[in-house]
């Protein structure tokens, strides 16, 4: 993490960084997960520099977007190597949904951003997003990768 303190709105900031450890060695899941995380961050940039609601609404907005396109994809190709974890996968993907809807509804009723909004993005979106990557996705990619090297699954 990254971490910003602001004093204006007294709001902590720690933005999301796609690091070594976030890499599952798949170009496609790995460029999508480097486009979520600026998502992410323009959310919590938005937060952090201005109280007003409407700016926050429509990062959420563009982060559930892209989080719907970035899911039907991985699971297409998962569908696609028959990955054998897939509807384990698959229902981890729609408890985020829910999660980003969750804090969709959070925002609407508040008057802007506020701390515990960006303390729910850390924890579960922040937090969930690095865990799902570092188990869930990586085993996908790897998976993928044994398979197309005729190695032992």
């Amino acid at each position: 993490y990254i971490i910003i303190y602001t004093t204006k709105r007294r709001i902590l900031v720690m933005y999301a960084e796609f690091s070594e450890n976030l890499v599952t060695g798949n170009e496609m899941i790995d460029t999508h997960h480097k486009e979520l995380i600026d998502r992410i961050n323009k959310l919590l940039d938005s937060c952090e520099q201005s109280n007003e609601k409407t700016a926050a609404i429509k990062m959420m907005d563009y982060l559930a977007d892209y989080t719907d396109f970035h899911f039907s994809a991985e699971e297409k190709l998962q569908q696609e190597i028959d990955y054998p974890g897939y509807e384990q996968h698959k229902a981890q993907h729609e408890t985020f949904k829910n999660t980003i809807k969750e804090l969709e509804e959070m925002l609407a009723e508040e008057e802007g951003p506020s701390n515990a909004f960006v303390a729910k993005v850390h924890e579960n979106v922040i937090k969930w997003f690095y865990t799902h990557i570092e188990g869930f996705d990586r085993s996908v990619a790897e998976y993928k990768f044994m398979k197309e090297n005729n190695e032992r699954l």
